[in-house]
Parts: C-alpha cells; sequence; structure tokens
C-alpha cells in the first residue's frame, strides 16, 4: 500500500494558453484541487513554495484555507525554503494551520535550491554567520524550528503581564501537538538524507539530486532511501519514519493525454548542473498507456521503497484535467502495482 497524492508549483502566467493566468487563480484552484482529489480518494495536497516567481510563494494562507474545506486529506509542503524563513514566526503559522487542518499538516522544510534571485533570502533580511554557507544558514533556522515546535517554554514570562500567564517558561502559541513529527526534509544528498535522519524528520526525495556515482537517478534515490533508514535505525527513534519520492506520471488514456504528453520526449534522465559547482541528476517522466506504465512504474527502485508518492501536476492545464490526472492514476495504475 502507498499513499499518493499530488504535488503543485502552482505556476501562473497572463497568458491566454494558460488556465491559471494570476496568483489568485493559483491559489484559488489548489484550494479546489485539494477537494477534487479528497473526493477521488488521494491522500495528499502538496504544495511547492518558491519566492521571487509567479508561482506558489506563502504557504501557510494556502494551507489553513485546504485545511478548513477538507477533512480527510494530508496537506503538506515540498519544500519550504528554510533559508527565507523566521523559525519562531513560522511555528506559529505551521501551529495555527494545522489546528485549523485537524492535524493533517506534513510540512517539507529544506536547506533551499537556486532561486530566481541572486542570494534572495537577503531582500528578506538573513545572512549566514561568519564563516557559514546559506545552507548551513538553513539548516540552523531547521533546527530552531524543530526545537520550538516541541512546545517546550523557553521565554522568560514578564512579571507584569498584560494578561495572566501560565506558570514557567513560556512556549509559542498556537501549539499543535504532534506536529513535530510530521515535519519531513527535503533531501539532495545521501549526507543530507543522513542528517535528516538523525534529527528525526520524515525524508522527502525529489526528481532531482547530486549525482553521487553516475547510476540512474531511481537507483541512487532508492540508495538514498536506504541510507536514511539505516541512519534513523542507529538515531534509535522510537517511530517508524515516512519517505517520499515525487514523479511526474501521465496515464495516456484518452486524445487529451495524448496530445499533452503523448510526445513528452521526458522518458531518459537528464544529468545538469543546478549551481556552478553541484552536478545533479534529473529523473525521467512517465507517459504511457497503463498497461506499460504499470511495467515502467514497476521497475522504479525509489518508488518501491517510498511510502508515499507525490504526483507532479500540470497546473495551468485547470482543475479539472488534473483530477483526471490524479483519477486516471489512481484508477488504472495504482490497483495494478499494488498500491491501492
Amino acid at each position: 500500500m502507498k499513499k499518493i497524492g499530488f504535488l503543485s508549483f502552482g505556476h501562473w502566467s497572463p497568458s491566454v494558453h494558460s488556465g491559471t493566468r494570476s496568483a489568485g487563480d493559483s491559489l484559488l484552484q489548489s484550494i479546489d484541487l485539494a477537494v477534487a482529489a479528497e473526493e477521488l480518494g488521494a491522500d495528499g495536497a502538496y504544495f511547492r513554495v518558491h519566492h521571487f516567481a509567479r508561482q506558489l510563494a506563502s504557504p501557510f494562507p494556502l494551507l489553513a484555507a485546504v485545511g478548513a474545506k477538507t477533512s480527510r486529506i494530508e496537506i503538506g509542503t515540498a519544500v519550504i525554503d528554510m533559508r527565507y524563513e523566521n523559525p519562531l514566526y513560522m511555528a506559529e503559522d505551521a501551529g495555527a494551520a494545522d489546528l485549523i487542518a485537524g492535524g493533517r499538516l506534513q510540512l517539507g522544510i529544506s536547506r533551499g535550491s537556486p532561486e530566481q534571485v541572486i542570494d534572495g533570502w537577503r531582500y528578506f533580511g538573513y545572512q549566514p554567520a561568519e564563516g557559514q554557507t546559506d545552507a548551513d544558514m538553513g539548516r540552523r533556522h531547521a533546527d530552531v524550528f524543530l526545537d520550538v515546535l516541541q512546545g517546550k517554554g523557553f521565554a522568560q514570562p514578564n512579571p507584569r503581564p498584560m494578561f495572566p500567564n501560565p506558570p514557567g517558561l513560556l512556549r509559542l502559541e498556537p501549539h499543535s501537538e504532534g506536529l513535530r513529527e510530521r515535519i519531513w526534509w527535503g533531501a539532495g544528498s545521501n549526507a543530507t538524507a543522513r542528517w535528516a535522519a538523525e534529527r528525526g524528520m520524515n525524508l522527502q526525495s525529489s526528481t532531482l539530486k547530486d549525482d553521487e556515482n553516475g547510476q540512474p537517478f531511481h537507483v541512487q534515490q532508492a540508495e538514498q532511501i536506504r541510507v536514511y533508514r539505516e541512519a534513523w535505525k542507529e538515531a534509535g527513534h522510537a517511530r517508524a519514519p515516512r519517505v517520499s519520492v515525487s514523479r511526474s506520471i501521465f496515464a495516456l488514456v484518452d486524445d487529451r493525454d495524448r496530445a499533452y504528453f503523448g510526445q513528452s520526449g521526458g522518458d531518459e534522465d537528464k544529468v545538469g548542473f543546478i549551481d556552478e559547482k553541484t552536478r545533479a541528476i534529473f529523473g525521467r517522466s512517465y507517459a504511457a498507456e497503463p498497461d506499460a506504465l504499470v511495467k515502467q512504474l514497476a521497475e522504479d527502485e525509489a518508488i518501491a521503497e517510498a511510502d508515499t508518492l507525490l504526483l507532479t501536476v500540470p497546473n495551468q492545464l485547470g482543475v479539472d484535467y488534473n483530477a483526471h490526472v490524479i483519477e486516471a492514476i489512481l484508477k488504472h495504475v495504482a490497483p495494478a502495482l499494488g498500491w491501492r
């Protein structure tokens, strides 16, 4: 059995060819797609966060709105770039959104990837400490975030407060019990997967990672998951971890699917550089008739290792079509692979 959700970047464009022409369209359609996905029986609605881009950015108003409109589906991010975040303010926002959703938040966070502008986090008022990199800063913000989510008091109360205080040091409010165990780390390498396991975070692995040994993407990703699980075991955590992978998967079941994705040309891994020195491997896309798709996906070692699969959706094609994409996987592919 696998949990199956969607992952939307929330792209929007004023082009006449786009079904999502404004930021408002992107947000409102994201809510509608989450509602539709829940009705179809999907397990998760996840959203990517990018700054300075015509995509989804500030996640917590959206997560709270989705939480208020749905009742069962998991609601998450994949991922929030921690270089841009005030971890204490973020903990308050996350606690509020999780309480609205009834404890269904699954927050994916990360040190971040190259963005639309140079050192965009500087415009948000952050900079690395002396001798540290922006990646170090992102991980430091994550550590603070994880710490305050535990709900322990740390702030000295005012002896003459405006309102009565409970005894002892004060914690951030609102606190949502259990959210700390529903934080995921988006790891781009084996080393950061190990780091996430040591800190008790679930693992999110995307459609790209550092090219560490020249093997096919899905083989490297499966190895990363095994490294993560071994590190989790060594850390002695009491609960079982969760692992997600994301994929672009399209079952070609009608003429629209064939027109959009029948000649996609994305059926091979690609290698490139995500900055001046990091060689990365980008995983292939899958688009085929259901029977062929089942055979292809059965050979993907990383999907087999993961307990959660996130389907990246072409959100600018509209809510109805994206609901169709999700339904096609749930109906025509998942049962044949034993995922349902």
